[in-house]
């Protein structure tokens, strides 16, 4: 139960002070998004949503207004429990003393009037994250224009538009204010897509081993779950020990581990002492550090060409081969009867077979029987050809056409929906060649002419109607994304398909963390044996739009059950907690860790550390070396001019950018 919700108060005649920060969405990820700035980061915070009811859930009866303050007010009991129950928190207390509420506003879209009203020009930062692309360019133009001094993020799905948009808005900027610092142009605005920051983590759920990616500078962190060890072993920590998993973790009726789990819950960026002492606790370690590839599109299933098993059925192909033995025997027969040679015997037989031969009437009995069965044998050619250019028709009329799963297909994962989010974990799937059978009740969906193009076998129904996941080839998966914006639909595909494959890889796409723990625990009490896991796309987004409003990059975000661990790239300069320490001594168990050091000259450096560096695959040149140095001695003194890579988690990276704001006068 939620328990009693104070209504959060509009004030709609009082402007904001200011520095703060500004949240437009129409969904999930805008109310996340503000519980993030304000709760983590202890930032004043405005709200813009519409008004009336979230139009991806047109079912809950709360407003888009009802459902945030809702959710504000489960965040700040959950802080207020947090904050009674561990008072020696230190430097990690509460981080909203002092800072009003969350101020809501409803407005149907950000226009000139509504941006004014919620204190634009006052503004820190921006964050456009409604669902609409088109609505996003439309007001970033619009706040670009009112405040070209104003940090911008936003959120779009297109990958080619957002790099020309975020080109296009700080040229604008520059253009606004000619003596701009570049370092803080490049942080003026930062295009973002939920879909690419979720996908990775959703993708890898569906893998033995639940690693997942980092990039950083054309490497690849893979941070990879681990199992705990037996007795009397000792856990391999591989580079560094990231998290340790939740104590519950292999009990059948236990539950994920979050922020509310207690001592229970699982340890991020655990320290030595903690490490040793975690006996019978799973971990995520960084387990290598490898070069990235240039980006390569996704494989399609079943390679490129178009083999005779996509163009004949294999019935015909049984037909042909009989048909083709029949007449090498007819070959055969004619050889050792006559005297003829094996080329003569084989022109002779062909002629036959296609009735243009004249009657053997002079010749020898043996000879007169084989013209007798190619004749037979030739009446069953015609049908044959009629068969193959019947077949080879309709194989081109539907080679535009979703393609279905094949008989004997197993080993796959079953993808349920393709809208935004299953369609770029789709083409995950695909590009770590993993086979993969869709399911779509919507014929027009964004990602059906991808899967079309990918030849990924594709199912067109309800997933609640019997006989859906069975077409799909459930029973032979090797395990079930649930990723549809439903998320009743998504838990009764679950259900159903474990009733089917006890035994099944589940991960479900659910918004509420209170579902998705009641949900969790039940699946695992009912099946202890089998993997199950629910995440949200807000949750594992929110994370990484937040630090790009802070003005910090981050490289990437890492479930660790209901947890996020954050990857960011950091100046050093500004952050009292790590200039002037040695890496050892920067270290803050439970906050962060220094990773990574960036080598390279500050004038040559890489502004964008996610990107792979810039060179041409087809030719004759390397891939130029990257300067982050992973091998850090203890002992090395990070200096101001160092930029680091530091692995963080929420309140670690925002305990970070406060300190740097208390230690630059005037920020």
């Amino acid at each position: 139960m939620l328990g009693f919700v104070p209504p959060l108060p509009q004030q709609p005649g009082r402007p904001p002070s200011s520095g703060h920060m500004i949240v437009c969405g129409d969904d999930a990820l805008g109310r996340r998004l503000a519980v993030e700035l304000r709760f983590i980061y202890g930032e004043r915070v405005t709200l813009l949503l519409p008004p009336g009811r979230d139009g991806n859930n047109p079912e809950t009866p709360l407003t888009q207004r009802g459902r945030a303050a809702a959710l504000f007010g489960r965040m700040s009991a959950a802080m207020n429990r947090a904050g009674n129950g561990n008072g020696a928190t230190g430097g990690s207390g509460d981080t909203n003393a002092g800072v009003e509420a969350v101020r809501i506003m409803e407005a149907p879209e950000p226009s000139d009037d509504v941006l004014e009203e919620a204190g634009i020009d006052r503004a820190a930062a921006l964050a456009l994250v409604y669902d609409d692309d088109e609505r996003n360019i439309r007001a970033a133009l619009t706040a670009r224009r009112l405040n070209p001094r104003l940090r911008l993020v936003i959120r779009l799905y297109n990958r080619k538009l957002g790099q020309h948009l975020e080109e296009l808005l700080d040229q604008a900027a520059a253009v606004a204010l000619p003596g701009i610092d570049p370092a803080l142009l490049d942080a003026s605005t930062t295009v973002l897509s939920d879909a690419d920051t979720a996908a990775p983590a959703l993708a890898a759920t569906a893998l033995t081993g639940s690693s997942k990616i980092i990039q950083a500078e054309g490497l690849l962190l893979r941070a990879a779950e681990r199992p705990p060890p037996r007795p009397g072993e000792r856990a391999d920590p591989g580079l560094c020990t990231l998290a340790l998993l939740s104590s519950t973790t292999n009990d059948p009726a236990g539950a994920e581990g979050s922020d509310s789990s207690g001592d229970e819950a699982p340890q991020l960026l655990p320290d030595e002492r903690a490490v040793a002492d975690a006996a019978g606790r799973g971990t995520v370690v960084l387990e290598a550090i490898s070069r990235a590839d240039p980006a390569r599109p996704a494989t399609r299933m079943g390679g490129r060409g178009a083999p005779l098993a996509q163009i004949f059925s294999r019935r015909l192909r049984w037909s042909a081969l009989g048909f083709a033995l029949a007449a090498l025997a007819l070959v055969v027969a004619s050889l050792l009867t006559t005297e003829d040679t094996a080329l003569h015997s084989a022109y002779l037989t062909v002629l036959d077979l296609l009735g243009m031969n004249d009657p053997a009437e002079g010749a020898s009995p043996a000879r007169q029987i084989i013209q007798i069965l190619s004749g037979i044998a030739g009446l069953l050619l015609l049908p044959l050809l009629i068969a193959a250019v019947l077949e080879a028709f309709g194989t081109l009329r539907t080679a535009s056409s979703l393609r279905r799963p094949p008989r004997g297909l197993g080993g796959h994962v079953v993808l349920l929906g393709l809208g935004k989010i299953g369609t770029r974990v789709l083409v995950r799937l695909r590009e770590l060649d993993i086979p993969v059978v869709v399911v779509e009740e919507d014929p027009e969906a964004r990602g059906i002419p991808l899967a079309r193009s990918l030849h990924v076998p594709t199912v067109i129904g309800d997933v609640t109607q019997e006989g859906v996941l069975e077409a799909a080839k459930i029973y032979r998966a090797r395990a079930l994304l649930a990723l549809t914006s439903i998320d009743t639909t998504n838990l009764e595909a679950a259900l159903y398909a474990r009733s089917v494959k006890p035994d099944l890889r589940v991960a479900l796409r659910l918004y509420d963390d209170e579902f998705a723990t009641a949900v969790y625990r039940t699946l695992r009490t009912a099946h202890p044996q089998a993997l199950t896991r629910s995440r949200s796309v807000s949750h594992l987004a929110a994370p990484a739009f937040a630090g790009a409003m802070m003005g910090r990059q981050v490289l990437g975000a890492v479930p660790v059950e209901r947890k996020v661990m954050l990857f960011a790239a950091l100046e050093v300069a500004g952050h009292p907690q790590l200039e002037g320490h040695t890496v050892e001594q920067a270290f803050r168990a439970g906050a962060w860790r220094v990773l990574a050091i960036d080598a390279t000259p500050p004038a040559d450096r890489n502004p964008d550390l996610a990107a792979l560096p810039p060179f041409d695959p087809e030719g004759d040149t390397a891939p130029p070396p990257s300067g982050l140095v992973w091998d850090l001695h203890p002992g090395y003194v990070l200096r101001a001019q160092d930029r680091v890579v530091i692995a963080a988690t929420r309140r670690g990276l925002a305990e970070l950018l406060r300190r740097q704001r208390s230690a630059v006068p005037g920020r």
